[in-house]
């Protein structure tokens, strides 16, 4: 299932292990080492969630749980800790938290959850994209969506799109994935008659 997860660790290592083992199945990742780097470079607002550490320098993973919960309320939030303990579980699962994690994690556990995450998110999101109108859904791409829109409108295929945007034909196919989620559409045609219309 497309979708970025998005890793805020402070340490290089666990990041990196983190990175293989959800690239292993397919999945998109990106690393952050603090709260403040999620917070001013990543999008909240597509299909993915947040695998957190709870301990780290500057803002903690509870104090970036409330400000997620603020900016991107459905975004899920799995958190992970060397340092786990009861209350701190408990008031991350009160918070909103999707699930929790002490390291070391069982690998297959974690997928699974994982999984069930970006399942539960793109449900969110499919769901208040029946809701919005055309020209809702369409203002809700990110900029790098709207020119892959564009340049499919223009009747262009994936591997010219990549090579036009100078992105791989695999990051065409996940942009694709998002709009025609966004657009609240289930094929490339049914998206270019939506989008002509208007």
């Amino acid at each position: 299932m497309p979708g970025i997860i998005h890793i805020v660790d402070d340490e290089e290592a666990v990041r990196r292990s983190l990175r293989w083992l959800l690239e292993s199945v397919d999945l998109q990742v990106e690393e952050y080492a603090d709260a403040a780097s999620l917070l001013t470079k990543a999008d909240l607002q597509q299909l993915g969630c947040v695998l957190l550490d709870i301990r780290m320098p500057g803002m903690s993973g509870l104090a970036l749980q409330t400000e997620l919960m603020a900016r991107a309320p459905a975004l899920p939030v799995i958190f992970m800790t060397g340092h786990g303990d009861v209350p701190m579980a408990v008031r991350a699962m009160k918070a909103g938290a999707f699930d929790f994690f002490e390291k070391p994690y069982n690998d297959q556990l974690l997928l699974d959850t994982v999984s069930r995450a970006l399942e539960k998110h793109q449900q969110y999101l499919t769901e208040q994209a029946q809701h919005l109108p055309v020209e809702q859904r369409r203002a809700s791409l990110t900029p790098r969506e709207e020119q892959v829109l564009c340049l499919l409108l223009e009747g262009e295929p994936s591997k010219r799109i990549a090579s036009t945007l100078n992105i791989s034909a695999r990051t065409v196919d996940v942009h694709r994935h998002h709009i025609m989620t966004k657009m609240q559409v289930d094929s490339l045609a049914e998206l270019l008659r939506l989008c002509l219309e208007r």
